[in-house]
């Protein structure tokens, strides 16, 4: 099996590089190449996807990704910025499917923004469409209005759009991944607004009837950002698209304490995956040592669970990423009294012991 390493940008390397020692302390048959992404990308390259990069992305079975952005490319061309590489990423690998579960261990109810009654045992999973939606749509661009109240004025424009096939096959991924959790779905959208998220949720119904074993139901998403921090746990799998995952996504992160626990993983329909922490590059803390490097670590056990086929060699890394906050260590992000506050590769350092 062979893993292309992206470290990226900002705290992407220094996080990226716990998660290849602690795959490394499980010595499974991996190959490994390290190849520059984003503003690393573009400093060596001159584009933050290089021709290299991506041929390495698409030989290999399993992308370990870290993060890509630094404040001083902002004024770059918005083709060479170095979230562009992620994009390109997803649509030249079709990585449609994006994973991200939010569970709230134990260990840090505390670090929740909500009540600890309202979190405790918390795991739910968010699916979100990848590669369409407004962020993909065409026509986009600026020019004069053709009409309205402001016609001839300059104006941005971006295009929200959905195919049934598109839809289709992530309600699948949904209902499949809930038949594996509590057999509950909950599809997302805004349908009593837009035409786009009306055609979404009348394709999740059609679909439904394949699964008469899971229960769905359909939330607006206004709704569902309310009842994320109202009742969190009455949500098992939730589906939707691109630009409502987006956000609804991280305001589950906060629901756990923090995101950097946050992993996740982006496949297209081979299997193939993009893993990747859910946080940013955090370019404020980048060099310091002292970021939280478990969502890496635990996307790079969804790698093995869901790309590299090692279900077993997965369930160790979560294990022992449990028994590290068990022990009492913690990084500065979900640190609290009585606890030992450690740096990020001391942290890494941890789960490889964990593991035993």
């Amino acid at each position: 099996m062979k893993i292309a390493i992206l470290p990226g940008d900002g705290i992407g390397p220094e996080i990226v590089a716990e998660a290849v020692k602690v795959l490394k302390a499980l010595a499974p048959p991996l190959e490994m190449e390290t190849a520059p992404v984003g503003g690393a990308a573009y400093e060596a390259a001159g584009h933050p996807l290089p021709e290299a990069t991506l041929k390495l992305a698409q030989q290999a079975d399993a992308v370990l990704f870290g993060a890509v952005g630094d404040w001083k490319y902002d004024t770059l061309p918005r083709a060479l910025r170095p979230e562009q590489a992620i994009l390109g990423l997803r649509k030249a690998l079709g990585l449609f499917a994006n994973f991200r579960p939010a569970i709230c261990y134990p260990q840090l109810t505390h670090a929740s923004s909500l009540k600890p009654e309202l979190v405790a045992g918390l795991d739910i999973l968010i699916i979100r469409e990848l590669t369409g939606d407004i962020y993909f749509g065409q026509p986009r661009g600026r020019r004069s209005a053709p009409d309205g109240p402001f016609a001839s004025a300059e104006e941005a424009f971006d295009t929200m759009r959905y195919s049934r096939p598109e839809i289709e096959r992530i309600a699948r991924v949904a209902f499949e991944a809930a038949r594996q959790r509590r057999r509950k779905v909950t599809s997302v959208d805004k349908a009593n607004v837009l035409e786009t998220f009306q055609f979404w949720k009348d394709v999740v119904t059609e679909v439904h009837r394949d699964y008469p074993d899971v229960e769905l139901d359909h939330m607006y998403v206004d709704n569902a950002a309310m009842q994320l921090v109202k009742a969190p746990k009455k949500f098992d799998v939730i589906v939707t698209g691109n630009m409502f995952g987006d956000i609804l996504s991280d305001e589950a992160a906060m629901l756990t304490g923090s995101i950097g626990m946050l992993p996740s993983a982006s496949l297209n329909e081979r299997g193939q995956g993009l893993y990747e922490p859910s946080h940013g590059s955090a370019p404020d803390i980048a060099g310091k040592g002292v970021a939280n490097p478990l969502a890496t670590i635990l996307s790079a056990a969804m790698m093995l669970r869901y790309s590299l086929k090692q279900p077993e060699a997965a369930d160790r890394i979560e294990a022992a990423v449990q028994k590290v906050l068990a022990d009492g260590l913690r990084t500065a992000d979900i640190a609290s009294d009585g606890c030992a506050v450690v740096g990020t590769a001391a942290m890494g350092d941890a789960v490889v012991r964990a593991l035993g």
